[in-house]
Order: C-alpha cells, then structure tokens, then sequence
C-alpha cells in the first residue's frame, strides 16, 4: 500500500497521471501507458475506430456483464481506478474521522480545486467544489440580486431541476420568466441565437442556457448566444451537466458568468460530486446559499460551506480527471460521437421512427433520443429491457416522445449491435394498445 501522504499528494494534483496511477495500480498504469502508445500515431478517427484500445478501458470499469447500460447520461460508473482511491480515502477517513477528514483531506481541496480550474481553463480562485449541477446553479439562481419586474430569459427545454428554481423566484420575487422553444432538433445556429434575442427586452438581467439539451442531447450555440446577450447587457447561466466531460471545450468557450456541471456524468467522478464557476469579478454579487461568515464577499470558498461532506469522494474526483486526461478530451469526445453515430445511422431512418437528435457534429455528441410512432417512450423502454437486457430512460416533452440512448467510453461496438437490433425489432413490431 502505497505512502498515505504521496496519495493524498497525487491525487491533489502533485504528480503526473501516470504516477498516479502506478501507485494505486501498478499493472493498470503498465497496461495503460502500453495501450497509449499504440494511440500516438493514429487520428482522432482511427482513434475513435480502434476496438483494441476501448476494448481495455472497458476493462477499465466494473459494469454489468447482465445488463446494457445506455443511461450514462443520468449518472456514469466510475472506472475501477477511481473507485479504489475513493474506497481508500474512505478507509483513511475512519481511522479518526474528525482528525483525518478536517485537518488532512479537507487540505487535499485546494490542490483538486487547481486540477479541476486547470481542466475549465480558468483560475482556481473561480471554481468552487460541491455536489452537483443543480446545488451549483442552485447557488446562482438563488443568490442573485434580482427585483420585481427584471425578466430572465429561459427554455423549455432547460432541466426541470433549472425551470422549477426560477420558478420558485417568479412566485416569490416577483420577477418575470420569458420562455422560448427550441425545436428538438434544430441545425440552424443563427437561428438559435435568434430566439434568444428576440426575448431579450431591456428588463432582461440573466439569459439561461442549458449547453446540451438533457431531452435529447442536442447542443446549444453557447458562446454565440452568450456574446449577443453580453452586447445587449445581459449577463449568462450556462448549465453544463451533460456537456463537461463529453465534448472538449474550456468554460470560456461557452460565454458563462457562472457555470456548473455534475462530475458524476461524463467525467466519471464518485456520486454526488460537482463544480460551480463564477468569473471573479461576479463572485461577490452572488449571496452565498448556506451560511457563510461573509455571504456577499468576494471569495469562492463561501460557496463550499456544506457542513460534514463525503471528503472520501470529493478527494477522488482528482484521480477521475486524471483518467478523463490521459484518454484525451479529444480523444474521448470523438469516441463517443462515433458510438452514438454508429447505432443512429443506421436507426434513425426505421419504419415509424421518430428521431429528436441532430446527426451533426456541431449538434450533438454521445447522447441521442429515438421514438416509435405509436408507442409511448416508456413502452420502448421497457420492450428494450425486456427482450435485450438494455437499460434507457424514457424522455416526454411537448413533442419528444422517446428514449434518451446514452453510451461512454466503456461501451463497445457489439453492444451496439445489440441496440440496434432491438430497436429494428421494436419497429417491426405493431404497437402496443394505448390505455384509454
């Protein structure tokens, strides 16, 4: 067992991925730098083509060999890797916990708060570690300076988590929710960015935009949509749940104020593990959610004032963003568009099928949803359970009616195969009687 203090150092950021690696697992981080180097030649195509090198990080992970796990987007397992640094941040914790969870691994925080910045792209005196994406624009939604009558523009297409806490600001605040639609799907950036302005009136204070749709995967022209609401005084909510750790880009990339994500979907973090960002300048306009000595200062940290947290988990977010490196952003970004790619290809065009996801690349990523004429999205959902062991979630929204299908990096191309047979069955079949 390796060193308790070199653990808590790597996994703070201290040594290379590599070493890190080593000394939780030796074999793993031989066969990792072995299947790497096989990589170094190839293009992102050939890359994202090469059924050797998945085939490992498959390996990499302890999913179900009884069940086809297409939900990754509502939360994704950790690679085995991170699970055992959690299990033994956990163990180290109950030796004394009150000793080892706040005078050791609560000092662990600022060295992941550097890895986790460096990852965004941006100063780690700007990110804030909680538990998830909803804590985190939580955070924002209720800690805004906000009066009676400014307005706040919105989709009905942002998460429901989202829409219920502005909501709850309308009910009590006063302030005025300006809603529009975006079409599922729309390839039409421009006109994206036009529904967003046509909203906007000089009330407007906040545009929120969720960068990928949870509904269908489809993503949204953050950055083009956040420069126009910029130029007309606006200030911008990014939700980055399901797009921070799929497709690779840096928070500046998205026009964000403040910004927040879940690192329990797609970077593969322990459960329960998220990051708030705020530009530095913004920080203090911010009222802190939970008690804080200073709730309108100018620090992060008074956002992170959860009380007794899991410090186990949080400490191993550090190792599940060195795993996401030493894939590659890139790398992984173009891997999971090419699974998806390769079941709806050959899916979207199915007698009766409905499908609610752009093909192109600018449009989406790993995350797609399909509907059946006829039936409702829980009764596919359950027909794929039923015939073929594979595990959806089904997506009902003004007029998507369908199964949100959701691969990661440890899903290989015979379980796609295997979706897609269910799914040309499924639509070979009549559709089930409607309850009345």
């Amino acid at each position: 067992m390796m060193n308790r203090r070199n653990f808590l150092m790597a996994t703070a950021g201290s040594l290379s991925a590599i070493d890190l690696f080593s000394s939780i697992d030796l074999p793993f981080a031989r066969q990792l730098d072995k299947h790497l180097n096989k990589l170094e030649n190839l293009s992102l195509d050939a890359a994202a083509e090469n059924e050797d090198f998945w085939g490992w990080i498959r390996e990499s992970y302890t999913v179900s060999p009884n069940v086809l796990n297409f939900n990754n987007g509502g939360v994704s397992p950790q690679p085995k890797v991170v699970q055992d640094a959690h299990i033994r941040f956990l163990q180290y914790s109950n030796e004394a916990p009150s000793y080892y969870m706040w005078r050791i691994l609560d000092q662990g925080r600022e060295g992941l708060r550097t890895k986790l910045a460096e990852l965004c792209g941006v100063s780690n005196e700007e990110i804030a570690i909680n538990r998830n994406a909803t804590e985190g624009l939580n955070t924002v939604i209720f800690g805004l300076n906000l009066k009676e009558g400014d307005e706040i523009v919105l989709s009905t297409f942002d998460y429901p988590n989202m829409m219920n806490a502005w909501k709850q600001r309308e009910k009590r605040d006063k302030i005025k929710l300006v809603w529009i639609n975006i079409p599922q799907p729309m390839e039409d950036a421009a006109a994206i960015v036009k529904l967003y302005e046509k909203a906007i009136t000089p009330k407007t204070k906040i545009v929120h935009i969720t960068h990928m749709i949870n509904w269908t995967g489809n993503v949204v022209p953050s950055k083009a949509i956040a420069d126009m609401a910029h130029a007309k005084g606006c200030e911008v909510i990014v939700d980055a749940a399901h797009s921070f750790g799929q497709m690779d880009f840096k928070i500046e990339d998205t026009g964000a104020d403040y910004f927040a994500s879940s690192l329990h979907k797609w970077l593969c973090a322990p459960f329960g593990s998220g990051l708030l960002y705020i530009k530095k300048d913004k920080i203090k306009k911010v009222w802190a959610l939970l008690s804080a000595v200073e709730p309108d200062g100018s620090d992060m940290k008074k956002f992170e004032n959860l009380g007794t947290r899991s410090f186990a988990s949080e400490m191993a977010i550090g190792t599940a963003v060195d795993f996401h490196n030493i894939i590659g952003a890139k790398r992984k970004e173009s891997r999971l568009r090419y699974l998806k790619n390769y079941w709806a290809e050959k899916c979207h065009k199915l007698p009766k099928a409905n499908f609610y996801t752009s093909l192109k690349p600018e449009f989406s990523c790993a995350i797609a949803t399909i509907g059946f004429e006829g039936w409702q999205a829980q009764q596919v959902e359950a027909k794929l359970f039923e015939t073929k062991k594979i595990h959806t979630v089904s997506m009902i929204l003004e007029k998507v009616n369908g199964i949100r299908i959701a691969p990661n990096v440890y899903t290989n191309i015979q379980d796609c195969d295997t979706l897609i047979k269910g799914l040309t069955d499924i639509s070979k079949m009549d559709a089930p009687v409607q309850p009345k």
